[in-house]
């Protein structure tokens, strides 16, 4: 009975909680019940640069309830054109660790756990395992591509952006749904010369990217939506337009289809 009811306050929004979420619970079609699961989400972001950075401070200020962040850079002057969680005195430390404590700083409500280290084979399964949802923002390949194994071999829904120069693109993997392997087949799209550090990325372009995962994350986390399921949301900069395309599962994906 006691569990019970320790469990019942830690669902519970405290006055000062329903007071700075207060804009979001008057929407119509987001109440109580949805500020509710947002503070009972966990969700683990990979990488905290120019994405996972802006990605996460949204999802802070929003409630989400425990935001956990795994990035093994430390933040350099370069990146502060566009990672808008840094400033000249974070330079030399970790990401992770500079952004839990900006995030902690904005939202005493929440809880943070941060990772400086490399999400690899030996780590993925103990942290994606235990979440609701996985942001990717990361940079690399061979990343993404083991995130999207993880959470499919695990159950657990991402949402992966993705920005280079002035386009950005972004889907969901949920349930049963076609993977990022059947997407991008591994075979065809392993090069890691895409990358903001060897190509280049205008300031506002990981932002809007973030802005647009941070939101479809709320969503589903709020609401249960699965806009982008097995769709790719692309937008490009240049002509300010965006486009929805469908995409299906491959039928030799080794990935999802190995479930």
């Amino acid at each position: 009975m006691d569990a019970q009811l320790d469990l019942d306050s830690d669902m519970e929004l405290s006055d000062d909680e329903m007071h700075l979420y207060s804009r979001q619970i008057l929407l119509d079609g987001w109440d109580i019940d949805a500020q509710e699961k947002l503070k009972l989400a966990n969700v683990l972001i990979v990488g905290c640069g120019g994405i996972g950075c802006a990605t996460a401070e949204l999802l802070a200020r929003a409630g989400v309830g425990q935001i956990t962040l795994i990035d093994a850079d430390r933040i350099e002057i370069s990146n502060l054109q566009r990672q808008i969680a840094y400033t000249e005195h974070d330079v030399g430390f970790y990401k992770a660790e500079i952004l839990a404590k900006r995030l902690l700083a904005i939202n005493p409500y929440i809880r943070v756990q941060s990772y400086t280290t490399k999400l690899d084979e030996s780590n993925a399964k103990a942290l994606i395992s235990r979440q609701d949802l996985v942001l990717d923002g990361c940079d690399n390949f061979s990343t993404r591509y083991l995130v999207n194994a993880s959470c499919v071999e695990n159950n657990v829904a991402l949402i992966s952006a993705s920005a280079i120069g002035f386009q950005g693109q972004l889907f969901m993997v949920e349930a049963d749904a076609a993977c990022y392997e059947c997407l991008f087949p591994k075979e065809q799209h392993a090069s890691e010369s895409l990358r903001c550090a060897d190509s280049g990325v205008l300031a506002t372009t990981p932002n809007v990217m973030a802005s647009l995962e941070a939101h479809h994350a709320l969503l589903y986390l709020g609401l249960g939506t699965t806009a982008l399921k097995q769709k790719l949301l692309l937008w490009d900069g240049r002509s300010m337009k965006q486009k929805i395309l469908a995409f299906e599962k491959d039928p030799d994906c080794p990935i999802c289809q190995a479930r």
